[in-house]
């Protein structure tokens, strides 16, 4: 797309009035461009109208006018989130007209260098990672994208001396056409999100947009292990950098007898810090800690920085966060486990007998790549939402007996009784441990609602 600047008289819609739709609508407007925002929920679920509106931005609410996308529009800028089957988006691409996504227009306001993490697992932790491993070593570190702020919103703020370190989901890349991180982390791939993207081919090639303008003055990072990822890595312009829990490597971060080391290329092998002291558990958070350290050093972050974040760091929210003990029962919070190979990977990363919380969105999946840790490792079953029969079924054929189901469609109240039920199960030594295998939206607006909601009950035991 053209620089924003040069839509100055034109017209844009930006479909989508949630965080990054509001802010792409305001940058547009504060350069000139006549926007229209539209969004299909009722105007009271857009409570961010009245202030658009406020500031002479039109707004519609409530559906997609057919009026809405017409030849003079310039620039469609899209919510992630919104697929693109909905008829704007469709009716845009017919009459040549460029969607894309706040991505793409906050890339070209920044001036400062941006990291770009992205992947299956791992993104925000890793995100969280580095911009603490940046804010140790002095380097002035923006942290952005679909880990909270709008990067719309910072973009224009930053400098040259800053460093954007901007967490990317398939949905956001999809919608990119020039957008080049000075350095792009592509921590995993796993089958996810596949109501959206149709198939594995196009969730991947979305993720490697990542690297789609990358040059050989670039960084790319990627998990060694991962043979999609693997695969990918011969077709990149980009200087590669793997990272490996599994591999000795001649250039890159790896684990090798428990220690993390970096090797340079050059022959030299430095250690970075014991795997053992690493702030939060679980081996799927040793390789955000590689994958963070190998982003940190290309950026020039010292050795011994990057340990003290590593020792420091005990984890963000929805990320197995321990809500509290009661009567020798552990309750955990793991609410972003929106697959189940998160939540297979936070199973693994707990070593008492656990009582799992799990069920939502479906997209389609069967969940049998659960059946041989809930052998191995579950001791009861809480299912509520729409998979909660088919993961129910997975719970069967392991042989979990101890199994309950939560019916109702009120999300606050499944929550509540499914955290009784759970309780009920467990004993001193136990763990409680929400980690749904699916996402959110059937019954919660958001993951972090219902983790919120989990935390709330837990609390009121």
């Amino acid at each position: 797309m053209k620089h924003p600047r040069e839509y100055r008289g034109l017209e844009v819609v930006v479909l989508g009035l949630a965080r990054s739709g509001v802010a792409a609508a305001k940058l547009f407007h504060q350069i000139g461009a006549v926007v229209t925002v539209n969004d299909k929920k009722d105007r009271t679920a857009c409570p961010e109208a009245d202030e658009l509106e406020a500031l002479g931005i039109s707004v519609v609410c409530g559906y997609h006018p057919d009026s809405l996308v017409h030849e003079g529009v310039a620039l469609v800028v899209k919510n992630p989130g919104i697929p693109y089957s909905v008829e704007p988006v469709r009716r845009a691409e017919a009459l040549g007209i460029e969607v894309v996504t706040e991505v793409e227009v906050a890339y070209l306001f920044c001036e400062a260098p941006i990291i770009g993490i992205t992947g299956s697992n791992g993104k925000t932790t890793t995100t969280t990672l580095i911009g603490l491993m940046l804010d140790a070593a002095g380097l002035k570190p923006v942290v952005a994208g679909n880990i909270g702020r709008a990067l719309t919103e910072a973009a224009p703020e930053v400098t040259a001396e800053n460093t954007m370190v901007v967490e990317l989901s398939s949905f956001q890349l999809k919608g990119t056409t020039s957008f080049r991180p000075a350095i792009g982390l592509l921590l995993n791939l796993y089958e996810t999100h596949l109501d959206y993207h149709g198939t594995m081919e196009d969730y991947i090639s979305s993720k490697a947009k990542l690297f789609a303008n990358q040059t050989q003055e670039d960084t790319a990072i990627l998990n060694w292990d991962d043979p999609v990822c693997r695969a990918i890595m011969p077709n990149l312009k980009a200087k590669v950098l793997p990272f490996s829990r599994k591999e000795k490597l001649s250039e890159g971060t790896y684990l090798e007898n428990g220690m993390l080391v970096y090797a340079d290329g050059q022959g030299s092998v430095q250690p970075i810090m014991p795997a053992s002291e690493i702030g939060i558990a679980g081996s799927f958070n040793v390789e955000n800690a590689l994958a963070a350290a190998a982003a940190a050093i290309t950026a020039g972050v010292p050795l011994e920085a990057i340990a003290g974040v590593l020792r420091s760091f005990t984890g963000v929210e929805h990320r197995l966060e321990l809500v509290r003990e009661l009567d020798g029962v552990s309750f955990y919070n793991n609410s972003k486990a929106t697959n189940a190979v998160a939540t297979i990977s936070s199973i693994e990363a707990l070593d008492q007998p656990i009582v799992l919380i799990a069920g939502g969105l479906d997209r389609g999946s069967d969940y049998m790549e659960l059946l041989p840790i809930f052998r191995e490792r579950i001791k009861g079953l809480v299912t509520l939402g729409q998979t909660r029969e088919k993961i129910n079924h997975v719970a069967e054929l392991a042989g979990i007996s101890r199994l309950q189901t939560v019916d109702t469609a009120n999300a606050a109240d499944a929550v509540e009784q499914a955290v009784q039920l759970a309780w009920q199960m467990s004993e001193p030594g136990d763990i409680v441990l929400l980690s749904p295998a699916c996402a959110s939206w059937d019954m919660f607006p958001s993951y972090e609602i219902r983790g919120g909601m989990f935390k709330e009950s837990v609390h009121n035991l």
